[in-house]
């Protein structure tokens, strides 16, 4: 899978959180295929400006659909192939788990970075397939957005986590959040571990599984059941 970004600040990817753990070795193992672009070497003028002040009047500056198009277009350019633009706005849907698992089925993404008052409506309406939102509240741009939703998605490309199965035992895999993990030791500081977990009973350790994904959900996210409870 291609993941393209489209940002003015190709340095919040270096190192980081991509380059750790399952995302750096998905990109050695050529999994993962992460390009970052500076939006800001489309600018035409010599102060290299990528943003004006908005029509109409208002606080702070606009992204222009000019630098942004021209940027777009060499990237989409680079591959054969235009992918799939996502504009990271905090207006878009909301990234849950089952738009993570849509996206990871494209080839290629393109992922567009705002910043400042956002972009040029234009841009958004003809060259933007997917606005995605982290959520709603506000962050400084779209850089730390995408990479939640480049780590997210490249849990879900074939061969990443190692082990097929992970991604469908972890939270929101069938609309309910995890169970309760524990490991050694078996008993610290008079904390034990359910005893039902050491019991090599397979079958009611799976129940119990079950069991403590429905409580959990049920208590701290009970919006996830509100479409029809999951199988009991």
């Amino acid at each position: 899978m291609r993941v393209d970004v489209l940002t003015l600040f190709p340095e919040a990817f270096e190192g980081g959180p991509l380059a750790v753990s399952i995302i750096k070795r998905a990109r050695e193992d050529g999994l993962l295929d992460l390009q970052v672009h500076n939006i800001r070497d489309h600018a035409t003028d010599r102060h290299r400006s990528v943003d004006d002040t908005p029509f109409g009047g208002g606080q702070g500056m606009v992204m222009r659909v000019d630098v942004l198009d021209r940027a777009l277009q060499h990237v989409q350019g680079q591959d054969g192939s235009p992918g799939l633009v996502v504009y990271l706005s905090p207006q878009g849907e909301l990234l849950a788990d089952s738009l993570v698992r849509e996206l990871a089925t494209n080839e290629r993404v393109i992922l567009v970075c705002g910043r400042y008052e956002g972009v040029d409506q234009r841009f958004v309406d003809h060259c933007v397939d997917r606005e995605v939102s982290i959520g709603d509240y506000i962050v400084t741009g779209g850089e730390l957005p995408a990479m939640v939703l480049i780590d997210a998605v490249a849990r879900h490309i074939p061969g990443a986590l190692g082990d097929e199965v992970s991604p469908e035992e972890e939270s929101f895999a069938d609309g309910l959040l995890e169970h309760p993990q524990y490991t050694r030791p078996a008993e610290y500081n008079g904390w034990a571990v359910p005893e039902i977990l050491l019991s090599g009973h397979h079958a009611k350790i799976e129940m119990w599984k079950q069991e403590q994904r429905l409580q959990r959900t049920r208590e701290r996210r009970p919006d996830l059941l509100e479409g029809g409870s999951p199988q009991e």
